[in-house]
C-alpha cells in the first residue's frame, strides 16, 4: 500500500477534529497551582494525562491565547483546571471554553478546596471522571492529508542542514502534495534569506506577510542584541548564524508558502505555513523568541498540530505535552549515543546509503506509525515537557474567539 493510502483511527471530538491521542489535560492557572496539578496527574496514574500550565499571576493575552488553543486541542479530549483563587487566567473559564468545544470539563479553586491534600484526592476524582467520559470517543479514519505536522530545530550541528532537516523538507514535500499541512517556525534561523523565503510566496499577500515578519524578527534580533545561534553550534561545526540559517530554512522544503500564522492560530487550508512566534515590537521587553525548544514545541502543538519533529544534531532528550515528538538526527554518532532517546536517523543520506527522496519516505512512514499509535522515545520514556512565557503578540484578525477576553 502507498504511504498516502495508509489509513489508522484518530479520535473524533464534537468540534469536527480529529487527533491521533485521547488525553485529559490538567492545567494549572498560576504556579501557586502548579504542585497541586503536578500530584493530580502523577497519582492519577495515567500516561493519558498530561500537565501544562502558565506560572504567571498577571494578565498575559498571548499566554492565556496558548492555553485555549491547547485545551482545544485534537489531541486532548478533556480538561481539568486547577487554580489557586487569586489569578487573572481564570481556571473557570478555560473549563467554559473546554465544553464549548463539547469536551467534558471541570475546575476549582485550591483555596476553595480547602488546600493541598483535599485538592488532590479531588483533582483525582475528577481526572478519572473525565476518563470516563471518553471511553466511548468515537473512533474516526485518517489518512496522511488529515495530518497537520511542526517541524523545528534544537541543538544542531553541521549535519542538521545536510541530513537531519533535509529528511524533514523532503517529507513536508510529500505530505503537501497529498494535501496534508506542514508548518515550520524559528524565522529568526532565517538571517539572510529574506528573499529566498518571498520568493516561495503562494502569493502576493503571503509575500507581503513572509517579508514583514522576516524583518520585524531581524529588528528584534538586532534589539535585544542577540541572533538564534550558542556555543553547542559552533562545538558542532556551525560557524556562523548565516550558515546555521541556510541549513534550518531547508526543513521547509520547497513547496510554496501559504502565509503567516501567530500562535494559537490553526493554518486555515492545507500546505506550507511560516509560524511567527517572534515578539512584537512595541513590547520587545516583554518576552523573548525560542527562549528554550520546548517553547517552540508548545507554539507549534498550539497551532494545531499532530505531532512535532525535533531536529537535533548533537542530541535532545526532551518530549512535548499535548503533541508527540519525533526526535531525528543527521548525526549517525549522535544516534547510536543516544538510541533511547532518538527516533530516526537521517545520517545515511549522508554516505550515500541513501537518497533525499528515500530519507523523506522513511520519515513519512515514522510519522505514519506515530499517528497510528506507535509510542515515540520520549512517550515511552515519559517525556512531557512544556513552557508557556509571557511575551506580548498581537493576533491576526479572527484569529482567536472571544473568550479569551475573560479568562
Amino acid at each position: 500500500m502507498a504511504l498516502e493510502d495508509a489509513a489508522w483511527l484518530g479520535y473524533g471530538r464534537a468540534d469536527g477534529s480529529v487527533g491521533i491521542r485521547n488525553k485529559v489535560l490538567v492545567v494549572y492557572t498560576v504556579e501557586c497551582a502548579h504542585f497541586v496539578a503536578e500530584q493530580i496527574v502523577r497519582q492519577s496514574d495515567d500516561s493519558e494525562t498530561e500537565l501544562i500550565g502558565f506560572s504567571g499571576c498577571t494578565d498575559n493575552q498571548y499566554a492565556v491565547r496558548l492555553l485555549l488553543a491547547l485545551i482545544r486541542h485534537p489531541n486532548v479530549g478533556a480538561v481539568l483546571a486547577v487554580g489557586l483563587g487569586c489569578e487573572y487566567t481564570q481556571p473557570e473559564r478555560l473549563a467554559e471554553a473546554a465544553r464549548q468545544s463539547g469536551r467534558p470539563a471541570s475546575w476549582f479553586f485550591i483555596q476553595d478546596m480547602g488546600g493541598t491534600a483535599s485538592s488532590i484526592a479531588h483533582g483525582v476524582d475528577c481526572v478519572r471522571w473525565l476518563r470516563t467520559q471518553l471511553r466511548d470517543t468515537p473512533r474516526v479514519p485518517m489518512r496522511l492529508r488529515d495530518l497537520v505536522i511542526g517541524a523545528e530545530c534544537g541543538g544542531s550541528d553541521y549535519t542538521s542542514g545536510l541530513a537531519g532537516n533535509v529528511a524533514v523538507g523532503r517529507f513536508y514535500d510529500f505530505l503537501t502534495a497529498h494535501g496534508g499541512t506542514a508548518i515550520f517556525e524559528e524565522i529568526v534561523e532565517a538571517v539572510g534569506l529574506r528573499g529566498l523565503l518571498a520568493g516561495r510566496a503562494a502569493n502576493e499577500q503571503a509575500r507581503r506577510e513572509i517579508t514583514q515578519t522576516y524583518d520585524k524578527a531581524m529588528a528584534y534580533c538586532q534589539s535585544v542584541r542577540q541572533y538564534s545561534v550558542s556555543p553547542g553550534n559552533f562545538a558542532g561545526g556551525l560557524s556562523t548564524i548565516e550558515e546555521k540559517s541556510m541549513g534550518a530554512v531547508v526543513k521547509s522544503g520547497s513547496a510554496p508558502i501559504e502565509g503567516v500564522i501567530k500562535v494559537g492560530q490553526r493554518p486555515p487550508h492545507g500546505g506550507l505555513w511560516l509560524l511567527d512566534t517572534t515578539p512584537d515590537p512595541h513590547w520587545m521587553q516583554f518576552g523573548i523568541t525560542n527562549p528554550n525548544d520546548n517553547e517552540g514545541l508548545m507554539a507549534l502543538t498550539a497551532a494545531g498540530c499532530h505531532l512535532t519533529i525535533l531536529v537535533t544534531g548533537r542530541g535532545n532528550v526532551v518530549g512535548s505535552a499535548v503533541a508527540p515528538v519525533i526526535k531525528v538526527t543527521g548525526n549517525s554518532r549522535t544516534f547510536r549515543r543516544m538510541q533511547g532517546d532518538m527516533d530516526f536517523d537521517a545520517g545515511p543520506v549522508l554516505t550515500g546509503a541513501e537518497t533525499p527522496g528515500d530519507l523523506g519516505l522513511r520519515l513519512a512512514d515514522k510519522v505514519l506509525s506515530v499517528a497510528g499509535g506507535e509510542p515515540t522515545r520520549a512517550e515511552m520514556l515519559g517525556h512531557r515537557e512544556y513552557f508557556i512565557p509571557y511575551k506580548y503578540q498581537e493576533k491576526q484578525v479572527g484569529a482567536v474567539p472571544r473568550c479569551e477576553q475573560e479568562c
